[in-house]
């Protein structure tokens, strides 16, 4: 039973071990070469990853939200968009390593357009990829596509703000104290370190590699104790709601 509780949290992890079993079976030749691909990947992220999630934790931390938002936010106007795309263009690593910085962004008061315009810029305006494409395809081409680019860009992020709203991203605001209600702990998120087990052991235990919390009900003293484990908590998985 409990083998089958741990296949059911982990869905996906058991559905790619199942789908290479039968590759292995099946074509092992092919099997091989995508484990190989496979371990390419987790290598680049094992060596990209910790860096953002500090990088992130650091903007939480010591960045204070009216300074994003005066640079990032709805009425940073112009100023916002060309900070954006300084941003995603002189960025260095693969896109997924921009999408944990753009959440702490859009939860520190971002608004959607920016965050698009940082995404896409990271995506295909990086300086060193310009250099390279110059390099290869010639001044003229860099340029257009560049500036064709750039439209697409602020058309999409406009778009965006139509028809994508703060409230469909799930990303939890920075919270009022006084409209605290509980203790918010997404599971799917959660990596069982086990720290805010150490920091709070009376009110966190962590079972099946999962945080809990304790407590039935949450009070002015416990809110106080739980800031800094939240703001420490490594995937951001602890929270108010």
């Amino acid at each position: 039973m409990k083998i089958i509780a741990i296949l059911k949290k982990n869905k996906l992890l058991t559905a790619v071990s199942l789908a290479y079993v039968i590759l292995f079976i099946a074509i092992p030749d092919k099997a091989y070469l995508s484990v190989k691909n496979s371990m390419y990947y987790i290598i680049e992220m094992l060596q990209i990853m910790p860096v953002i999630f500090i990088l992130t934790s650091i903007i939480e931390a010591w960045v204070p939200k009216e300074v994003i938002m005066k640079g990032f936010g709805e009425k940073a106007g112009i100023k916002g968009s060309v900070f954006s795309f300084l941003l995603g263009s002189f960025s260095a690593g693969p896109i997924y390593a921009a999408f944990p910085i753009c959440k702490m962004l859009l939860k520190k008061g971002a608004s959607i357009a920016n965050i698009v315009i940082i995404l896409s810029a990271w995506a295909v305006i990086k300086v060193p990829m310009l250099a390279n494409e110059a390099k290869f395809l010639g001044v003229q081409f860099m340029g257009a596509r560049w500036i064709l680019t750039v439209i697409a860009i602020i058309i999409i992020a406009y778009l965006m703000t139509i028809f994508v709203k703060k409230k469909d991203i799930p990303v939890q605001a920075e919270q009022d104290i006084g409209k605290v209600t509980g203790i918010d702990i997404k599971e799917q998120y959660c990596i069982g370190c086990g720290l805010c087990e150490k920091l709070l052991p009376r009110h966190f235990e962590v079972i099946d590699k999962k945080a809990k919390w304790k407590e039935s009900i949450l009070n002015d003293v416990q809110i106080d104790e739980l800031k800094p484990v939240i703001a420490k908590c490594p995937v951001k998985a602890i929270g108010f709601k």
